[in-house]
C-alpha cells in the first residue's frame, strides 16, 4: 500500500559471528606487534620497550602483553627470522663440483644471510644474558651452521683437521660481524676479506 513504511528488520550478529570477530581483531593485533618488533630493530633500535613497541602497533601496552606474556615471547617472534634465513643456506643447491668451489659459494651465501639478520642478531645477543630461550637459540644457530659446513667440507681430506675450526670460525656471524661493525668495513669489502682468507685456508 501507498504511504505505508517498509519495516526494517535488524539481524544481531550470532554468537559464532561475535567470536570469529574477536578472532579476527586479536590475530591482527598480534601480527601488528610482531611487524612493530621487527620493524624497530631493523631500524637500529637493539632494546625495543613494550612501549616502543606498543606505540608503533598503534595498540595499548596492555595489548601486548596480552598477546605476550613478557619481552622474551616476543623475542622468540624475531628468532623465527633468524632461522628461516639459515635454512635458505641450508636448502640452496651449489653450483661448483668440488668442495673448495662449494666452500667458497658458502662465504658469499653466509654473508647475504648475515646482513639481513644483522639487526635481529644484535638484538639478540643483547637480551640473550637475559633469555635462557635466547641463549639456546643462539647455540641452535652456531651448531646449524657448523653442520652445514661439515656437509660440505670432507674433513678426513684435510691436511690438518684444524683447519675445519679455522673456517667454522672465519663462516661465523661473529667474525662477518667484526670486520662489519669494529673494523667498519663495506659488505663487498667484508666478504673480500673472508674470501681470500678462506681460499688461502683451502688451497
Amino acid at each position: 500500500m501507498s504511504g505505508e513504511r517498509t519495516a526494517t528488520i535488524e539481524t544481531k550478529p550470532q554468537p559464532s559471528e561475535e567470536k570469529d570477530g574477536r578472532r579476527l581483531r586479536s590475530q591482527d593485533s598480534r601480527a601488528r606487534i610482531v611487524a612493530a618488533m621487527l620493524a624497530l630493530i631493523r631500524e637500529g633500535e637493539v632494546s625495543p620497550s613494550a612501549e616502543q613497541v606498543a606505540g608503533r602497533a598503534q595498540v595499548g601496552l596492555r595489548t601486548v602483553f596480552r598477546h605476550f606474556k613478557d619481552m622474551d615471547s616476543l623475542y622468540r617472534e624475531m628468532s623465527e627470522v633468524i632461522e628461516t634465513e639459515v635454512h635458505r643456506i641450508k636448502d640452496a643447491p651449489f653450483i661448483a663440483a668440488d668442495w673448495r668451489g662449494r666452500v667458497l659459494e658458502l662465504v658469499d651465501r653466509r654473508f647475504t644471510v648475515f646482513e639481513r639478520i644483522a639487526p635481529f642478531k644484535r638484538a639478540s645477543d643483547v637480551y640473550r644474558h637475559r633469555s635462557r630461550f635466547l641463549g639456546n637459540d643462539n647455540r641452535r644457530l652456531v651448531v646449524g651452521l657448523r653442520e652445514i659446513l661439515e656437509r660440505v667440507v670432507p674433513i678426513e681430506e684435510l691436511p690438518d683437521p684444524r683447519l675445519f675450526e679455522a673456517l667454522d670460525l672465519l663462516l661465523s656471524f661473529e667474525a662477518w660481524a667484526r670486520l662489519r661493525f669494529e673494523q667498519n668495513l663495506s659488505q663487498a669489502e667484508a666478504s673480500e676479506v673472508l674470501r681470500a682468507a678462506v681460499a688461502r685456508l683451502i688451497a
